[in-house]
């Protein structure tokens, strides 16, 4: 019990101290950071669908959007330029506080998952995986195409000028000053996610260890027995559908007001994979995995990105090498070489996958 106390107490002071020694560098790697916390997150959000109910959701960056796209339209002057009658009403534009609009994202959004979940009840596997996919994408095109005959979203255009977080008179937009030490826009927001990383984690964490959580675990690994325990199958999937899109609305919301952008593009079916693979890759089901999978897989793509600028391989190969192409090739191989080596994640949870306890015969 002491070695834990002592590996979280090393684990949380390297935490804090992490991007001071970043932003001396620059502010990309603190920005990577923040993107890496970010998708942990997300990651956390959809391991309760597809780790913990074994509800395979691959339109889950849909729950995202909604996120991201509520707080763009109540916190950018979007709404009050396009339409006179909200101009008039608010005058000074809408700005809602961070406080109302974060429960805000995160109620819409489970809402979405509970409306996803619904019709979806009876479907698993493959078949779930479509229907999912194909809500992820209707959202997206949703999105790009609510610019006319009424401009909702702005189209492709997306939604610009979209406020930055002001907590306690401390706006995370600019720069500021703390003890003597700067503290960059990026580094701020580093702190903001980190700590929302820290209450998904106990909140996910309280979840797995509790009835609801062990019914979950029950479904996903035979829902007819666990029906026939007589637990409410239908209820726990739509719990699980909305419990895991809140955390999605929640990180759309931090994306729109850490880019203080959002388009359609940023909400791709490839987000969508990516997430998937960071549960699924970092261990299903398993905490400690699922971080690590998110993080991994976050910065990898910008850390070859850097690569490929420093080394500059375009100049390097007369242009005959696509940068961006490698990238993608490089992080396709990692994740087929893990898949390889590490079947079951690269931190899975102990208990998952073992065979089941032989009975005991009775003694003559």
């Amino acid at each position: 019990m002491k070695n834990k106390i002592v590996v979280f107490l090393i684990a949380a002071v390297a935490l804090m101290v992490l991007p001071l020694i970043a932003q001396h560098a620059g502010n990309f790697w603190v920005r990577m950071l923040d993107f890496a916390l970010l998708y942990v997150l997300l990651a956390l959000g959809l391991n309760i669908v597809v780790g913990y109910a074994g509800l395979l959701d691959l339109g889950y960056v849909a729950f995202y959007a909604v996120g991201a796209y509520m707080f763009g339209l109540l916190a950018s002057p979007h709404l009050t330029d396009t339409f006179p009658a909200v101009q008039a009403m608010f005058p000074q534009g809408l700005h809602l506080p961070i406080w109302a609009v974060i429960p805000l994202g995160a109620a819409l959004a489970g809402l979405a998952g509970m409306l996803l979940g619904a019709p979806t009840l009876k479907l698993r596997g493959d078949y779930l995986a479509i229907v999912t996919l194909g809500f992820g994408e209707i959202i997206r095109v949703f999105m790009n195409n609510l610019d006319r005959p009424v401009n909702i979203t702005n189209g492709p255009k997306g939604l610009q000028q979209i406020d930055s977080i002001k907590l306690f008179g401390m706006d995370f937009g600019r720069p500021g000053e703390l003890f003597g030490l700067e503290f960059s826009s990026v580094t701020k927001y580093y702190y903001l996610f980190l700590l929302l990383v820290v209450v998904s984690v106990v909140i996910s964490y309280r979840l797995e260890r509790s009835r609801i959580g062990r019914a979950w675990m029950a479904i996903r690994e035979d829902e007819i027995a666990a029906k026939a325990m007589g637990i409410n199958t239908r209820n726990m999937k739509l719990l699980a559908f909305g419990m895991g899109a809140t955390f999605g609305g929640v990180s759309g919301v931090m994306f729109a007001t850490f880019q203080n952008f959002v388009s359609p593009e940023s909400f791709s079916l490839q987000e969508s994979v990516m997430i998937v693979a960071m549960v699924v890759l970092g261990g299903i089901g398993h905490i400690p995995g699922v971080v690590l999978g998110a993080v991994l897989l976050a910065a990898l793509p910008e850390a070859l990105r850097w690569v490929a600028g420093e080394l500059d391989l375009q100049r390097l190969t007369d242009g005959r090498v696509d940068a961006a192409i490698l990238r993608q090739l490089m992080i396709a191989l990692a994740m087929i070489a893990i898949m390889l080596l590490r079947p079951r994640g690269l931190w899975p949870a102990p208990e998952h996958g073992k065979a089941a306890p032989q009975p005991v015969s009775p003694a003559r």
